[in-house]
């Protein structure tokens, strides 16, 4: 369900697109139109990928809607109803990921998980931030850091004594 926080960035979102003449599904750059308004939505998700795979119907409702914005009485309904299917999909795309993502993590061991939360919190980890955050070990931060590549959940960067792992 959406909340009212949500609708009024949707139809900022809707007025500014449905201004631009040659948007071409360069939904990046929203995030300089609005990045304050945009911030919380870009934490989330993003349904570029939802347009994408539908450009033919966004098209057609974004220069059904262009046609008629700068009139007495603009018609929003096919670009707010392709929209509102957009988000629905992508809301059901959400939805599976997260139950993937509940059964996976309800196997991994206690460390691992906060290891996985702190990559998730800070954007990136090294071994050391999580030797002093955890208080576990290094060789057992190596292991498990060493386990969650290799599960495909974080991903390494660089070598030696400057490694370190974000989420894949």
């Amino acid at each position: 369900m959406l909340n009212t926080k949500t609708l009024s960035i949707t139809h900022d979102i809707l007025s500014l697109i449905a201004k631009i003449d040659e948007f071409k599904g360069a939904w990046r750059a929203l995030a300089t139109l609005a990045p304050e308004r945009l911030l919380a939505l870009r934490r989330v998700a993003t349904i570029e990928s939802i347009i994408e795979q539908n450009k033919q119907g966004y098209y057609l409702a974004l220069r059904q809607t262009q046609g008629t914005i700068r009139t007495e009485s603009p018609q929003w309904g096919a670009w707010v109803l392709f929209f509102l299917r957009s988000l629905d999909a992508q809301m059901t795309r959400l939805k599976a990921k997260v139950e993937r993502e509940k059964l996976i993590l309800a196997v991994l061991p206690e460390l691992s998980l906060q290891l996985l939360e702190l990559a998730k919190e800070r954007g990136r980890i090294t071994v050391q931030e999580a030797v002093i955050l955890t208080a576990a070990s290094r060789n057992t931060i190596k292991l498990h850091l060493q386990k969650l590549v290799a599960a495909g959940h974080l991903t390494r960067h660089g070598a030696g004594r400057g490694v370190w792992y974000s989420l894949a």
